[in-house]
This record gives structure tokens, C-alpha cells and sequence, in this order.
């Protein structure tokens, strides 16, 4: 099955929505970064979470998100923008611990509780727009739920989860981020938040088949819930062999000299997506011609 985002509103506008279904998109981090278990799920949700956030953006606006919480897989980072498109990468990809007293995987561990998650938004604008909050449980879903009602001053509720196979690769994975607009009915309030106590778990919504609307119509109810838009969403880098060789450009003659003399040749390595892109000794001295 594709994957895709929907944006929604549910209980005739009161409640403003967003689900997805990142399974391969999940899947496609995992493959490029070689990330154990309990890391897969850690930038699992970072990156699906991110991918929704990215779709309340307009335009070319796009958004970085980092998470800094003293674990063991260091720091995770994620841009996405408002046309689905994603990356990010964990520093240590190779982390895994047995399960947690829930028998869930431990990413609170992975990611740790001592520490922030920050989001900067280029908008456009001169200045960036950056908030930031403590993490408060090193599971990620409540994290952004604390970023967007500490920061953004808007109530909201974000799930995310994945399910990975034994041998690393995703089973399935997904999430929903909704948020109360501007005079929720009370009423409308309770009805959700008894929903949220009963609901199965986001991964395991996305196992059994459900797709992004079925997602919303678990929370809500089908009748309560009018879909906006669908939007395809993917993997994606922007990095390139000429972005990179214009890098090494702009470090000057005698830098690109030097390698030239010590290697022979460069490598540039893209964290973001993992790929690595080679210049021969030949293509160094044309960077030398071009440099300053």
C-alpha cells in the first residue's frame, strides 16, 4: 500500500487533522541508515511526525526538527515541507534494548529525557521562526504534543508509532496529530479524550489495514470526519553530487590542493540520506580552477 497524509476537519470544523501512513517511508530511512530496532522506531516517529507538521506548512515553506535527549542514539534531525517530502537521521543508527516493562520498544531509552526538542520553521521571512521545549518522556508522541500546546499555544494531540519486523525492516507505521480549534464544544472535548483511552495503539491501527481516513474515523467516527486534501508523501534529499562539489569549491584553492596532494580523491557523505558521492583527482583540479 502507498503512502499518504490526509488533512481533515472532524466535528464540523471544531477539530483541525491530520493522519498518514509512513510505512515506506519509514522503511526507506531504515534501509539508507542501517538502524537497529529501538533507533527505527525512535526516527520512525520523528520523521512521521515531522512529515505531518510539514503539511501544515504553504509553499516552499519548510521545517527542521531536532531532538536532543542525552540517549544513546544521540541526536535525531528531520526536514520536511509542505509537499510530503522528508529525511532525517539519527547520530548512532545501531541501538537496541530488550523490550520495556510494556513490551514495547524501550525509545525512551534510545532517546533519553534530558534534553529538547527544537523546530525551526523557514517561512519566507528575514527571521527564522524557532521554538523549543524540554523533553518530557523521551517517547516522542508526547513530546510534540508538549511542543505544540508549550509552544504554539494550540491544544492539540499527537500520535505516532512503528512496528518493526525482527530482521529491522518496518511493518508498519503511522501517526495522527489533531488540534482543537478556537471554541471546541466541552462536549466534543470529552468525547475524545474517552476515545484516546480506548483506541489501539497508532502502529497497530496501521497493521491491521486501516488507512489515514480510517485512522481519523477511529478517533472521531466516519460521519464526523470531512476530508480536505491527500497528499502522496516519500523520502527525499536534496543533496547532490554538484551541490557537493560546490561545497568543495567554496573552500578555496589551497584546501582543494591539499586534498589533492594527501588523497588523490574526496568523498562527500550526506547524513541526511546516507549517500556518498566521489571526485576523482581529475574533477579536484577542476574545483581548483574555479576556486579562489
Amino acid at each position: 500500500m502507498n503512502d499518504y497524509l490526509i488533512k481533515a476537519l472532524a466535528y464540523d470544523g471544531q477539530i483541525r487533522a491530520y493522519a498518514v501512513r509512513s510505512t515506506n517511508l519509514v522503511g526507506e530511512a531504515q534501509r539508507r541508515h542501517d538502524t537497529w530496532r529501538t533507533a527505527s522506531a525512535a526516527l520512525g516517529r520523528a520523521i512521521t511526525a515531522g512529515v505531518m507538521m510539514g503539511a501544515m506548512l504553504k509553499g516552499e515553506d519548510k521545517l527542521t526538527i531536532k531532538i536532543e535527549g542525552g540517549g544513546p542514539i544521540g541526536s535525531i534531525l528531520v526536514d520536511s515541507n509542505a509537499k510530503g517530502e522528508v529525511r532525517g537521521y539519527v547520530s548512532n543508527p545501531h541501538v537496541d534494548f530488550e523490550a520495556n516493562e510494556y513490551g514495547k520498544l524501550d525509545v525512551k531509552r534510545a532517546v533519553g529525557t534530558d534534553g529538547t526538542l527544537t523546530v525551526v520553521k523557514d517561512l519566507g521571512l528575514r527571521d527564522f521562526f524557532s521554538g523549543q521545549v524540554p523533553l518530557i518522556s523521551g517517547e516522542l508522541g508526547e513530546d510534540f504534543t508538549y511542543y505544540f500546546v508549550s509552544s504554539e499555544q494550540v491544544p492539540s494531540s499527537v500520535g505516532v508509532g512503528v512496528l518493526v519486523n525482527p530482521d529491522d525492516s518496518i511493518l508498519a507505521a503511522g501517526g495522527f496529530i489533531f488540534q482543537l480549534m478556537p471554541g471546541t464544544k466541552d462536549e466534543t472535548i470529552t468525547k475524545i479524550e474517552e476515545r484516546l483511552k480506548t483506541i489501539s495503539p497508532i502502529s497497530k491501527l496501521i497493521q491491521q489495514g486501516l488507512s489515514p481516513e480510517g485512522i481519523l474515523g477511529e478517533l472521531f467516527g466516519e460521519d464526523n470526519v470531512k476530508v480536505l486534501e491527500q497528499i502522496p508523501i516519500r523520502f527525499e534529499c536534496n543533496c547532490s553530487k554538484e551541490r557537493f562539489g560546490d561545497a568543495i569549491i567554496s573552500l578555496g584553492k589551497a584546501e582543494i590542493e591539499d586534498m589533492i596532494e594527501k588523497d588523490g580523491m574526496a568523498e562527500a557523505h550526506c547524513h541526511f540520506c546516507n549517500e556518498k558521492y566521489h571526485y576523482s583527482k581529475e574533477e579536484l583540479e577542476m574545483f581548483k580552477q574555479e576556486a579562489k
